[in-house]
């Protein structure tokens, strides 16, 4: 579908030491690096009463990434919808988007974790249709002068649209999701994918959306009208030093943190839904941490390109107890001898 690009994952997860404002500090300092670098975009995750995700307001932590950057998108992966008031959502949405010069990539979800969803005072069960009602008014927001929507959920009469965002009509539109049920609806309505897992696990994800996207290339209602070739993404962790066995033993050191934070939620109410999500030896095993030398991280990528058909690999470079050193070095490897590599093939 298009050339191979990259981009750049966070979820500013708790590290063991040091201040909550020398983590922030540090991420931007490593997203000027992927700036410089020719990252296509930053994405954040949103998390709530966990370690996992230290900037549960991922439009406050991007408008401070905004004004550090220059050229790299920006966008949260994803903002959980059922957890805003829609009509202050479209105020931050527009603002973020002049803010950053018009570089705002807006990723939107209900959530993957009933305990977050939980604690806001939401069942999870009811999220969905929440969600759907909120896209809806936010899309309406931003291609409206004034807002007037009839929901279950969200009502609003003749509400004047002071704001607009710089991109028009909109910010382009993300979904991620480990559900394939779902794949379909988001290429129905023409939304960037992002996903994560096996990389034969993740083939059939691209393969169902690349055989509904064409079928509704002319619905008058399908959304991300000014995207022409959406981006179908997969997610990793990676590590990159000199050496395949320094590489390894940094991953090793990293990981405990990070697969403790992972979990806490669902552990702590007894829940071992992702407990193999966060199994070292199987992440190493089925490739969903590349780790290694610049050459044998580029071996990994380029089976992940073909084992998978995606055509935009997210990258995280900062996860865990990785120092900022380390990260940096990674990032700095990765671009320099292992993104060249892809520049100009087709997935």
């Amino acid at each position: 579908m298009a050339n191979v690009e990259f981009g750049m994952f966070d979820w500013i997860d708790r590290r063991q030491q040091g201040a909550l404002g020398q983590l922030y500090e540090d991420r931007l300092r490593l997203l000027q690096e992927a700036d410089a670098a020719g990252f296509f975009c930053y994405h954040l995750a949103e998390h709530h009463a966990t370690p996992l995700g230290m900037a549960p307001s991922p439009s406050v932590f991007l408008a401070a990434a905004a004004q550090r950057t220059r050229r790299i998108r920006l966008g949260p992966l994803v903002f959980l919808l059922p957890l805003y008031s829609p009509l202050r959502l479209l105020g931050e949405i527009c603002m973020l988007d002049h803010l950053s010069g018009g570089r705002l990539e807006m990723g939107v979800g209900r959530g993957v974790s009933p305990y977050e969803v939980g604690y806001h005072g939401f069942d999870p069960a009811r999220t969905r249709p929440m969600f759907q009602e909120a896209l809806e008014v936010l899309v309406a927001g931003m291609t409206s002068p004034r807002l007037t929507y009839r929901g279950e959920h969200y009502r609003y009469d003749d509400v004047p649209m002071e704001l607009v965002p710089l991109q028009r009509p909109y910010p382009p539109l993300w979904y991620a999701t480990s559900n394939i049920d779902s794949v379909a609806w988001a290429a129905s309505h023409n939304m960037n994918l992002a996903g994560l897992g096996p990389a034969e696990a993740y083939r059939p994800f691209v393969e169902r959306y690349r055989a509904v996207w064409p079928q509704h290339r002319d619905d008058a209602a399908r959304l991300n009208p000014h995207v022409a070739t959406p981006r179908i993404g997969i997610n990793r962790q990676i590590v990159v030093a000199d050496t395949d066995k320094e590489a390894e033993a940094i991953v090793r050191a990293a990981h405990p943190r990070w697969a403790a934070s992972f979990v806490k939620l669902w552990a702590d109410h007894g829940d071992t839904t992702y407990a193999q999500r966060v199994n070292l030896d199987a992440a190493l095993r089925h490739e969903t941490i590349l780790v290694g030398s610049p050459e044998r991280v580029r071996d990994q990528v380029a089976r992940l390109i073909e084992s998978t058909g995606a055509n935009y690999v997210i990258g995280c470079f900062a996860w865990g107890d990785l120092t900022q050193e380390q990260s940096l070095r990674s990032l700095r490897l990765f671009a320099e001898k292992v993104m060249p590599s892809f520049q100009g093939r087709t997935s």
